[in-house]
């Protein structure tokens, strides 16, 4: 456990040691810190003993009472509490009491009852069959009447409790995706994703949208976004410094419904969102984690900040969905996917630097749905298929011109969501990629061993080994292998 949490004016870090504050070491919640709590303006009760249920009820309800400032409940506790033989000792963290130690616990506490027998004493204080049915008779009665009153509301709450997309939604935004490939536009693909969220957001009131102190560069608001912080009927939470605290709580919004809730960060930030994007993908929660400035395109901030091995990660974590579009046309697509899929959360891996878009036909714009396609293609047979995603599609689409003016029949397939694309059924896939041919080559700023799924072991990859460096984007691009030539020649070392 570390890391660091604002409290009002106070910031604090904390790990195994305990909590520093300023600068300085404090332990875990002693005299002096509730004493620097204090000085902070927070309300501090101290000393409650956290095995005792009155105590704790006491403190609880003395917090409540204070409401113009935050409470802090100072709880004393010991790991293990009630066996005599472990209790404060790390046997009771990671292992069973076993035989023995249970007995003596239950002799110890005055547990008089076998194991899973539940005193009906005890059963009766927790039994809350006929109050709850009270409370829903209640709820359905009062929400009969509203309905009466206010039919239309009453429509759209349901609609929106139970994670169903408005009627027009499917026209809407089809229209708005046929009206972007109409109008071809080179730009970043979160800017990209901006305009989806102005096109959607107008569809969508559900949206509940946020970042990690990140908004003007991940480019997460658009022109009916709210501040929670201003308005409590808003539509958008500034989460602060928080990556995982965000996700956390959006995953908490996504589970009380009602909400279509998004979040965003840097695509390396993940790294502090981990664990509450991994168990978004456990409990199966419709959720949009949109990761921004996803490569070394990142620039000069350098290996720290260039995400390089985290495509991966997040495509081999189950029910992760994962988009990394192209260009505004596939990155709207990525959006309308991530609306639509309620059984797990999406991340929408966008760039920072400018994308070129590109041409597609009526029946290549459907494609993009299925998370590959072929874009560009040969007559006959392809000699060779260049797969890539998000900006280096660009220049994969180059050098397949390239070869093709030099004879060689070539493919190119844009693969924006691994996971989308096996899910389709094996005649597509296969008509994508033919097992015929072998000569592949893959094409993405990201760690390369990923990509081996799809070119087999003799086929080539231009991606990432190491980190990267601290330079501007295009000389980094050029620096490891990003460029039309080495793409060309990686292609043309496997048809020797």
């Amino acid at each position: 456990l570390a890391g660091t949490m604002k409290l009002g004016k106070l910031t604090a870090f904390y790990d195994d040691n305990g909590i520093s504050i300023d600068g300085h070491v404090e332990g875990w919640f002693t005299d002096d810190t509730a004493a620097r709590f204090e000085s902070y303006g927070w309300h501090v009760v101290r000393h409650v003993d956290g095995h005792d249920p009155v105590a704790i009820k006491a403190a609880i309800e003395e917090a409540h009472a204070v409401t113009d400032k935050p409470s802090l409940l100072m709880c004393k506790t010991i790991i293990g509490f009630g066996s005599p033989n472990k209790a404060g000792t790390h046997e009771v963290h990671g292992a069973a009491l076993g035989a023995a130690e249970v007995a003596a616990t239950r002799e110890a506490i005055g547990w008089k009852y076998a194991a899973f027998e539940i005193p009906q004493e005890i059963y009766a204080q927790w039994d809350a069959k006929e109050a709850g049915q009270a409370k829903e008779s209640a709820w359905d009665k009062k929400f009969a009447a509203y309905a009466k009153a206010h039919p239309e509301l009453a429509a759209e709450f349901e609609r929106r409790v139970n994670g169903k997309l408005p009627a027009d939604w499917e026209a809407q935004s089809q229209k708005f995706i046929e009206e972007l490939q109409a109008k071809p536009a080179n730009i970043a693909s979160r800017k990209a994703s901006q305009n989806a969220l102005e096109a959607f957001g107008k569809v969508l009131p559900e949206f509940l949208g946020g970042s990690a102190d990140l908004a003007p560069s991940n480019l997460t608001m658009w022109s009916g976004s709210r501040s929670i912080g201003d308005d409590n009927a808003g539509n958008y939470i500034h989460y602060g410094v928080r990556e995982f605290g965000m996700t956390a709580i959006s995953n908490g919004i996504a589970l009380h419904g009602g909400f279509l809730p998004y979040t965003a960060t840097f695509l390396m930030f993940v790294e502090y969102a981990r664990n509450a994007a991994r168990m978004a993908a456990l409990m199966k929660i419709r959720n949009v984690f949109v990761y921004t400035h996803d490569s070394i395109g990142l620039g000069e901030d350098g290996p720290t900040h260039q995400p390089v091995e985290q495509l991966a990660s997040l495509r081999v974590t189950p029910n992760m969905s994962l988009w990394r579009p192209a260009d505004q046309v596939e990155s709207a697509v990525a959006w309308k996917y991530a609306i639509e899929r309620n059984n797990g959360p999406t991340t929408l891996i966008f760039s920072r630097q400018n994308l070129t878009q590109q041409p597609r036909t009526a029946e290549q714009l459907a494609n993009v749905a299925r998370g590959g396609y072929i874009l560009k293609d040969s007559e006959g047979t392809p000699e060779v298929i260049l797969i890539a995603t998000g900006s280096e599609v660009g220049i994969t689409v180059e050098a397949a011109d390239k070869l093709a003016a030099a004879g060689t029949k070539v493919r190119v397939v844009s693969l924006p969501s691994t996971d989308a694309f096996d899910k389709q059924d094996a005649a597509y896939r296969e008509s994508v990629l033919p097992k015929a041919v072998s000569a592949r080559v893959a094409v993405e700023a990201g760690i390369a061993d990923y990509w081996y799924k799809y070119v087999g072991l003799n086929g080539a990859i231009v991606g990432m080994t190491t980190f990267g460096e601290s330079a501007p984007a295009d000389l980094l691009f050029k620096e490891f292998g990003f460029t039309v030539d080495n793409i060309v020649a990686k292609a043309q070392s496997l048809l020797k």
